[in-house]
């Protein structure tokens, strides 16, 4: 253990039938409860923690339920993953990059460029075409590679679900660009319980992020939009103001169209729900070595908590990097800023619930093989762990705790291909 402490309307959509079964899943509903005895808990000072129960790879959580899936087949329990009593024959599942549990209970799930939705318990699923916001099809590109077709729904945080005005919404954006292939970098949403899914932001054509021997015609990324990026970092909504904020990366590049680009931002968004309309402004943007190159928003009593992995050797070291907050009219002002605790190394996966704040480190850049980072206290006091049992591994993809009250966490081999999921329980 390492410890630190220090205060401070209509929809075009593809239903899958059993007729349709080679397109991608067959409707033949199991009654098959897979056992899945748990693994066995370890302890720190601050938290509980283990591996996800032998079974299917948990993807998300939400309450007593959990999505899964193994090669052939997705799956969903109603005890948190300690058995499987609904599942269901999919060919695909092993490419799923995306999934997300609704309120009522419905299943937004995604592969590499195709969405799914089940509203039955998995007893079918259809694809859901996103819609442009022209609300034309938005259609996924033809890869160059086929075996590289881009990850369009991938995303690194975890929480994508918030109550705005009485009505849930779905907001989220694609960390691409690293695996698979390139992509067009989209934020997405729903307000129908992923029935109908949106593209609410897209960003410009980056002359880097292109696939290989591209050319005009095969260009990613909306020509008219002159910000680009790398991939989204996170996406958060923060109800004291009725906005959305999402932050994106990586680096500076030098070698496009439009000369020198920044490709860290922060923007914020407003929803005009009688129109279906969108608002964007970009707060901020700047090189990589700022606290800026960030991710983990949070919004806790309508403060702004944001976790930073500035890396850049183009500004002034060290890294200015940190967990901080502020107020969110204030985030453009870094002498308003909080720095609640430096962690020494790259940090850009952050949850808050119930007082407690959960990050960790990118193992790439860290001696720690597995680093937790842990405030009990809203940031008064803090902790940091490597759980070096399981290797060299990044933790991402924070999810609320679940009815049993574990967070949900991917541990990814380097910092974006899957490996295990872990669960974290606060003392």
């Amino acid at each position: 253990m390492r410890r630190a402490s220090q205060a401070n309307r209509p929809r075009r959509r593809q239903v899958l039938t059993a007729a349709a079964a080679s397109a991608g899943c067959l409707l033949l509903p199991a009654t098959k409860r897979l056992n899945a005895a748990s693994r066995s808990v370890a302890s720190t000072d601050h938290f509980w923690y283990r591996l996800a129960p032998d079974g299917p790879y948990i993807d998300s959580q939400r309450g007593h339920r959990a999505f899964g899936f193994d090669d052939t087949a997705i799956y969903l329990s109603l005890d948190n993953g300690e058995t499987w009593s609904h599942r269901f024959e999919f060919p695909d599942a092993n490419r799923i990059t995306f999934s997300c549990i609704l309120n009522n209970g419905n299943i937004l799930f995604a592969t590499r460029t195709k969405l799914y939705l089940s509203t039955d318990n998995l007893r079918s699923c259809e694809q859901i075409i996103v819609k442009d916001r022209q609300g034309n099809d938005y259609l996924p590109h033809t890869p160059l590679d086929l075996a590289n077709p881009g990850w369009y729904f991938h995303p690194l945080d975890g929480v994508h679900t918030w109550d705005v005005d009485g009505n849930e919404m779905l907001v989220w954006g694609n960390y691409c660009n690293v695996l698979g292939g390139a992509a067009p970098v989209n934020i997405y949403y729903s307000t129908d319980s992923g029935r109908t899914v949106k593209i609410a932001f897209s960003f410009g054509q980056s002359s880097t992020f292109q696939q290989k021997g591209a050319g005009a015609n095969h260009l990613l990324g909306d020509a008219d939009v002159p910000i680009v990026c790398r991939h989204i970092h996170s996406v958060a909504y923060n109800p004291a103001e009725n906005a959305f904020y999402a932050c994106t990366g990586d680096h500076d590049r030098s070698a496009g169209a439009r000369g020198d680009e920044h490709e860290c931002h922060w923007l914020r968004g407003t929803y005009d729900a009688t129109n279906d309309a969108w608002q964007w402004k970009v707060l901020v943007s700047v090189n990589s070595n700022s606290r800026f190159k960030s991710g983990g928003i949070n919004f806790v009593d309508g403060r702004l908590y944001w976790a930073s992995d500035a890396n850049g050797r183009n500004g002034v070291m060290p890294h200015d990097r940190g967990i901080f907050c502020c107020d969110p009219g204030d985030l453009a002002d870094v002498s308003k800023h909080t720095l609640l605790f430096n962690p020494e190394y790259e940090s850009a996966n952050m949850i808050i619930q119930d007082g407690v704040i959960l990050s960790a480190h990118y193992a790439p850049a860290s001696p720690y093989d597995t680093g937790i980072i842990i405030s009990p206290d809203m940031g008064k006091t803090w902790a940091q762990y490597d759980l070096k049992e399981f290797g060299k591994r990044s933790a991402v993809r924070f999810q609320q705790k679940n009815a049993d009250g574990w967070f949900r966490v991917d541990l990814r081999k380097g910092w974006i291909e899957r490996g295990e999921v872990l669960l974290i329980k606060p003392k």
